[in-house]
């Protein structure tokens, strides 16, 4: 039987991902402001943001559905799920309808937690030292 993981252990990740997923979006933001791609880095910051929205709201419901009954744990999964894709579809639409944000850079910015994380995990095959950062 495994462990539920506590909900620190949740919200650390959350915070790892979510403060480095930010802090990417809006240095390479601005790099991009800079080299007059204003479009771009404003697209890949607006995604961003949503994409860290998106990941609090999966971390902040995942304990609700530890310890209940199938059928509430499964509601409560189908809600968050329509939930985080009507927020995801609201950097989407912002990009579509506007000029002022890039559509691939806003895509690229609502995949940013994800590239995070599996950056980390090639970092941490190519160099298993780093797995002291690691709990099992």
């Amino acid at each position: 039987m495994t462990d539920n993981p506590p909900v620190e252990q949740i919200r650390e990740t959350e915070k790892r991902y979510g403060s480095a997923a930010l802090l990417f979006a809006v240095g390479m933001g601005f790099l991009f402001i800079l080299l007059d791609l204003k479009p771009v880095g404003k697209g890949l910051i607006l995604g961003c943001i949503f994409s860290v929205l998106n990941l609090v709201i999966m971390a902040r419901t995942l304990p609700f559905r530890i310890g209940v009954s199938r059928k509430r744990a499964t509601l409560i999964a189908g809600l968050s799920v329509l939930i985080r894709y009507a927020l995801l579809a609201i950097p989407l639409l912002i990009s579509l309808k506007t000029e002022e944000f890039n559509l691939a850079a806003t895509i690229v910015g609502l995949f940013m937690i994800q590239i995070l994380i599996l950056a980390d995990q090639l970092v941490y095959l190519a160099y298993p030292s780093r797995q002291k950062n690691y709990t099992s």
